[in-house]
């Protein structure tokens, strides 16, 4: 477990225990961004329940999730691996940034620097996918040296539009 100085939290690996405290940053954080861009529908089958099943199968899986803990409670998450095709769009870096959620609480806190930088080192050529209509999210990455490169996808199950950024 490391502390980032000037960050309020540990940085450390997700072990299996965590599947729960993962699931809830995951889920807290999609209702606070994107209650307004989905149907309520959604939200009848996007439950923490669900997002804690997937998260007890990622955490046994070989992916290294990486956790922000502050006072006994995940409040970050991280993970970032191999570069992805989404859709008809090939990988454009070799390292991918899956997923990065930090709870509302502790935005503008250092956490989400500090664990973007756990899971890619600084300046680590990678790309991403970002929500389009996400503009908190897109400053972060931007901030971070992550540009659009102008690729566009829409997931079609949410009707969601995302953008690539890479650096």
């Amino acid at each position: 477990m490391s502390v980032v100085p000037d960050v309020p939290a540990a940085i450390r690996p997700a072990t299996p225990d965590d599947a729960f405290g993962c699931a809830n940053v995951h889920h807290a954080s999609w209702v606070q961004t994107y209650s307004e861009l989905l149907p309520a529908i959604y939200w009848e089958s996007d439950t923490l329940e669900r997002r804690t099943a997937t998260w007890q199968r990622w955490l046994a899986g070989d992916g290294v999730v990486t956790v922000a803990e502050s006072g006994g409670q995940i409040i970050g998450i991280a993970f970032a691996s191999a570069g992805r095709q989404v859709g008809n769009h090939p990988p454009v870096r070799d390292r991918e940034l899956w997923l990065l959620y930090v709870l509302e609480a502790h935005h503008g806190t250092g956490v989400g620097r500090a664990l973007l930088d756990a899971v890619l080192t600084p300046g680590t050529p990678a790309q991403l996918w970002v929500v389009e209509h996400n503009p908190r999210a897109r400053r972060f990455y931007e901030r971070n040296g992550f540009l659009p490169d102008g690729t566009r996808f829409v997931d079609e199950q949410m009707d969601l539009a995302q953008v690539r950024h890479v650096r």
